[in-house]
């Protein structure tokens, strides 16, 4: 009897033995997926959820053995919500590293230098990775909804490229946008030169908007800056046709006129001295150093070239400059194009 008995235990244990290494050959075996695989987990799926998904969708053959294992081994995941990339013939160990690890596809998305607030909202809205949250809401309410009640946007967004999770919200991104822009401007306003002849750093934002737009290239940023603070230090008015156009908001159709620049807005820098109230764009890195550290030349003025390249002239004279607004103009009429001058 006690034969008999030892020999039944014998044979469960191999059963047992063949068992379990029969989960880990399942476990750590290629996986029957042909090709590449993007599998989106939604919040709040269960683990048995998951396994279920993955099988379905190819990448894993057993996905009741699969959680068994886990089980036996004392694994409970955390599966954070997002798109997975399964490799193809990714094993099940492989695909649960990944899953552990919250290994999310990233996603990308552009916030371009000297584009708007406005812009940005309208390039949120149409991707289809984020999810919406802000749809119908003022621009105060988006900034309350970002934990900055009564900040005016216009500005307060860095340029760059951000990754993130694919159903992101607007409010997390618009919320590292944000971050990243108040670190970049405290990290220039830091290094910024002697006798500014503005004392905050939000006024440089200001300044640096302007720079932004009024720069067609990049050589030219700190020199454009410096004639700005040139005039800010003479009391002269900035006359900045960008100030303008964004003073006329959906009233601008393309064409700068000149009843426009005798039109009073509060961005009117033909009618009113001094900064704007609030920056017109967002401005990148290169315009926020060039406001805060300008090459002041004793320019006064700069009109295009007219060479198609976004170069200006730049001039310490009235004369000087009217010649150069002259060549500007002629070179206009040749080319049947037109810009006005600065």
């Amino acid at each position: 009897m006690a034969k008999s008995i030892a020999v039944v235990l014998l044979v469960l244990a191999a059963a047992a033995g063949g068992g379990y290494y029969w989960l880990q050959d399942q476990f750590v075996r290629p996986g029957p997926a042909s090709q590449t695989l993007r599998v989106d987990v939604e919040p709040g799926t269960s683990v048995r959820g998951v396994l279920a998904l993955l099988h379905a969708r190819g990448a894993l053959g057993e996905p009741r053995s699969i959680e068994l294992y886990l089980r036996l081994h004392g694994r409970r995941l955390t599966i954070k919500a997002g798109t997975y990339e399964i490799p193809a013939r990714a094993s099940a160990s492989a695909i649960v590293d990944l899953l552990e690890a919250g290994r999310v596809v990233l996603e990308a998305l552009t916030i371009v230098e000297g584009s708007t607030f406005a812009q940005l909202r309208q390039e949120l809205a149409s991707d289809t990775d984020v999810v919406t949250t802000l749809a119908g809401k003022s621009d105060a309410e988006v900034m309350a909804a970002l934990d900055h009640a009564g900040d005016f946007p216009e500005g307060r967004f860095f340029p760059d490229t951000y990754r993130f999770a694919a159903r992101s919200t607007d409010v997390e991104i618009l919320k590292l946008a944000n971050a990243s822009m108040q670190r970049v401007l405290d990290e220039e306003w830091a290094e910024r030169a002697e006798d500014l002849p503005f004392s905050t750093p939000y006024e440089a934002l200001i300044l640096a908007s302007i720079v932004e737009k009024e720069t067609g290239l990049a050589s030219e940023r700190a020199r454009i800056a410096g004639v700005f603070v040139t005039r800010l230090r003479a009391g002269m008015r900035l006359q900045s046709d960008p100030t303008v156009i964004y003073g006329l908001g959906t009233n601008y159709d393309g064409e700068l006129r000149t009843r426009d620049l005798t039109t009073d807005t509060p961005y009117n820098t033909y009618t009113r001295a001094g900064l704007p109230p609030t920056p017109i764009a967002l401005p990148g890195r290169e315009a926020l150093r060039a406001a805060v550290r300008p090459d002041v030349t004793g320019d006064l003025y700069f009109v295009a070239t007219g060479a198609g390249d976004g170069a200006h002239h730049f001039s310490k004279t009235l004369e000087e400059h009217n010649a150069a607004v002259k060549q500007y103009l002629t070179r206009l009429r040749q080319a049947g194009a037109g810009a006005a001058p600065k």
